[in-house]
């Protein structure tokens, strides 16, 4: 299944300015995925680029029906200090994912990088909005490539738009 499944990491803050433009190379990245044989995408809950990923492929599903949205998440409470809207929303997406899998159950310092490494560990590719070399994105980023996933970052690609 790990030759079939992909994983989305990204920041928490997307610019409004490229907000259009990450979505619209998310669709069009998780397309060619599709076309190329993965059905399931591995998405870890968060803030930003994890919902919008989140959201792209559930957005699919109407296309695509065997295409499949497993939401690992680092714990339970993940939403504590989020806003009403932001909690709307990942409840949303939560209650629509066909999968959801908790790598801990109460929070510790850590639960996040295990999160990211299950999704690594379980993929083959990784899709990343990655703007900064630093920070909890970049380490997956680099995990990722250390374990031989392929990664394509959709903050610098341009697609055909195959939206429309």
């Amino acid at each position: 299944m790990r030759e079939k499944t992909a994983c989305f990491t990204g920041h928490r803050k997307i610019p409004k300015k490229d907000m259009r433009k990450v979505r619209r190379n998310t669709l069009n990245v998780i397309i060619k995925a599709y076309e190329n044989g993965y059905r399931y995408f591995g998405s870890g809950g968060a803030i930003g680029f994890d919902l919008l990923a989140a959201d792209c492929v559930l957005h699919l599903k109407k296309k695509y029906p065997d295409i499949r949205l497993i939401l690992v998440l680092p714990c339970h409470g993940q939403t504590k200090y989020w806003s009403d809207k932001e909690i709307r929303k990942y409840n949303k997406i939560k209650k629509k994912a066909d999968k959801v899998v908790f790598t801990s159950e109460q929070y510790y310092n850590g639960c996040m990088q295990k999160r990211n490494r299950h999704l690594a560990d379980n993929s083959s590719l990784c899709i990343c909005y990655l703007t900064k070399n630093a920070g909890g994105t970049a380490y997956t980023v680099n995990y990722a490539e250390r374990h031989g996933l392929e990664t394509v970052n959709v903050s610098s690609a341009s697609f055909i738009d195959k939206t429309d």
